[in-house]
């Protein structure tokens, strides 16, 4: 589910619908049809099967439509059952097994007698009921989707995600009631050693004992070989930090520790954003999760947008480039020009942020059909000026996250500027290790940070000028006024140096990086394989990218101001172009990776 663009606009549809079925409650009694016919839809879709569901549809109907509010628990338990033996009596009839073995199989997981049609029937409706009478229905039922979410990738790996967030809640607890600081700091300590014990284990086990081993190889000694071979949890980085995160803000009393248990399961695992981030803050999401249900048609139609546009960057731009270009030219590089090493170059720029910001436009767009508003993740990041103006671009919620629980814990600007150079350079060596367990990567980051700090010494020298010169220009501005010349020049140094550091992190070994810059330096210039496809896709990557902002809110606010039917016209429209566009073979996204 995961990685099918058809299976998450199903499994979204049905949550989407039953979240605002229980968010006034009346209409309760429609969520168990919805969740029935969604499971029949997939298993039967004979005559007879199609007569089931509009039947159990009209009791549930006729259930929700009575006056009396005092029975409404009444009222959905009886729509559970109705539901929940139509659902049996389908599922029985095509497979020979219940709906619960169904669901277990579907997880990956193993379905055996245990899960029979009966149990299947009674376990399912405990479910729904404890959904139905919960105090805040929406919150436990997006819970319950975001971990059978979760679990579509491996259902394994749910009793990680349950217990680094059960932990980390109740460590911010016992963390706002603690007044004696060395106590609140041994607790903080154990928040921090907990969770990057988990995501060490899982992410960079195997890293360090390879390198272990290489060490004592070359003093002549050689350990058995010992790796650990479990899959790396998906998403594990990204809810590591932000349930991490929870418990710092507590500790640094900017925020109060949260009551609800329910809520912060679900803040962790929102299922959105639970893969590739962005990295929401808890002072961000929890409040939308805990406070009352809100939507509007505005917000609606924007999020529409989103998730189209999110889906036209990935399979338009990113697949394409991947695809046709990019994978070739980076697998094998000395089969190729230099000319089309540098085109390979701009398409894996562009691809891993069509890619990413991508993922992200589907992740914000999804949270406003739900009522949820995430922020801005991304903001034309190769528009930037300098360097700092592009990790202000580029992966907003990760940078401000490395520079709010890293680059200020380790003193940031305040120990002399000596130390903030080695802090930038630490914080980014870290950064890209947190980004996979490759030295590329810490090369990627390493060039980052010493982009960062030589850039700062820049802006002291500029400003120290300038307060010389009489000028009050803040040093950690970008250059204001700049002719337009320059700031073009500007821009595109920047973007190429953005462009070369990305061959390190594409590049899945240093010799491979190594021929794509030696074929880089070849100034060859053949290029048979710079299709007119291929270069269309780089141009029209560019224009857009490097466009005014402007053209997009025209376009966003042209789409919000159709009527709903030209809307409809408009994403069917996408839809068709999708499915044109969409390659047989399918692309994962980037950062699913991480």
């Amino acid at each position: 589910m995961l990685f099918n663009t058809l299976e998450y606009a199903a499994f979204f549809g049905v949550v989407l619908v039953c979240v605002w079925l229980l968010v006034g409650r009346r209409r309760a009694p429609l969520v168990p049809w919805v969740l029935s016919a969604a499971a029949i839809a997939g298993t039967d879709r004979s005559l007879s099967s199609a007569g089931i569901v509009a039947a159990s549809l009209a009791l549930s109907v006729a259930l929700s439509r009575l006056e009396d509010d005092a029975s409404l628990r009444r009222r959905a338990s009886a729509s559970v059952v109705v539901n929940g033996l139509a659902l049996a009596f389908v599922t029985w009839r095509a497979g020979g097994s219940g709906p619960l073995a169904k669901a277990v199989a579907a997880l990956g997981g193993p379905a055996g007698a245990a899960f029979g049609s009966l149990v299947g029937v009674i376990a399912g409706a405990l479910l729904v009921v404890l959904v139905l009478r919960a105090p805040k229905p929406r919150v436990v039922f997006l819970l319950l989707a975001s971990y059978v979410f979760y679990a579509f990738w491996d259902w394994r790996f749910l009793p990680l995600i349950w217990g680094s967030s059960t932990l980390d809640w109740w460590l911010g607890r016992r963390i706002g009631r603690e007044q004696e600081p060395l106590r609140r700091r041994r607790w903080l300590a154990v928040t921090v050693i907990a969770n990057l014990s988990v995501l060490g284990f899982f992410k960079y086990f195997d890293f360090g004992i390879e390198n272990a081993r290489a060490v004592l190889a070359s003093l002549g000694m050689h350990p058995p070989e010992i790796a650990l071979r479990v899959a790396l949890p998906v998403g594990i980085s990204f809810f590591t930090f932000e349930s991490m995160s929870y418990v710092i803000d507590v500790y640094r009393r900017d925020l109060e520790p949260h009551d609800s248990y329910l809520e912060y399961l679900c803040f962790v695992a929102f299922f959105p954003h639970l893969v590739a981030g962005p990295i929401v803050r808890p002072r961000d999401l929890l409040p939308q999760l805990g406070g009352p249900a809100r939507f509007s048609a505005r917000e609606g139609s924007e999020g529409l947008l989103l998730i189209a546009v999110g889906l036209l960057k990935k399979v338009a731009l990113g697949d394409y480039l991947a695809l046709n270009l990019v994978d070739r030219v980076f697998d094998a590089p000395f089969h190729y020009s230099a000319l089309e090493c540098y085109a390979a170059v701009l398409g894996y720029a562009l691809q891993i942020y069509t890619d990413f910001s991508g993922y992200t436009d589907v992740a914000i767009g999804s949270a406003l059909l739900l009522g949820v508003r995430m922020p801005l993740n991304f903001d034309a990041p190769y528009k930037a000026v300098d360097i700092q103006d592009f990790w202000r671009r580029w992966h907003i919620s990760l940078s401000t996250w490395l520079r709010d629980y890293l680059y200020v814990p380790l003193g940031g600007n305040r120990r002399g500027r000596g130390r903030t150079y080695v802090n930038l350079l630490l914080t980014m060596l870290l950064g890209g290790l947190w980004h996979g367990a490759n030295w590329t990567f810490v090369v990627w980051g390493g060039l980052h940070g010493a982009a960062l700090a030589a850039h700062r010494w820049w802006q002291e020298r500029r400003g120290s000028r300038a307060r010389a010169g009489g000028k009050a220009e803040a040093p950690s501005a970008p250059p204001a006024h700049l002719p337009p010349l320059a700031r073009a020049a500007l821009v595109l140094l920047t973007f190429h140096f953005v462009c070369a550091a990305w061959i390190f992190f594409r590049a899945p070994s240093f010799r491979q990086a190594w021929l794509m810059f030696s074929q880089l330096g070849t100034l060859t210039t053949f290029h048979p394989n710079l299709g007119a496809g291929v270069l269309s896709a780089i141009a029209v990557g560019l224009v857009t990218h490097w466009a005014p902002e402007t053209w997009y809110r025209r376009l966003r606010d042209a789409f919000i101001g159709l009527p709903a039917p030209a809307q409809a016209v408009v994403l069917f429209g996408v839809a068709v172009a999708l499915r044109r566009l969409a390659a047989v073979e399918s692309v994962p996204f980037v950062y699913f990776q991480f």
